[in-house]
């Protein structure tokens, strides 16, 4: 069976965790395309203030085969 995939680049945002932020971002992506395969992480940061971590941010790269 051949198929063709596309990458699509989101970011995702949580004040918890790396994870949840991860989590959210692919809870996401879910909701808008169809057939999500995979996701990597492209990047990740850190929002700080008054010297504390205040939130987490992801770059994902999410894979999703089109439909045929």
């Amino acid at each position: 069976m051949n198929s063709v995939a596309k990458v699509s680049e989101i970011s995702a945002r949580s004040d918890k965790s790396f994870e949840d932020a991860i989590l959210v971002g692919i809870a996401r992506a879910n909701k808008s395309l169809r057939n999500v395969t995979s996701a990597w992480v492209k990047e990740q940061r850190v929002d700080v203030k008054n010297g504390q971590i205040a939130g987490y941010q992801v770059n994902l790269m999410v894979t999703f085969v089109l439909d045929e």
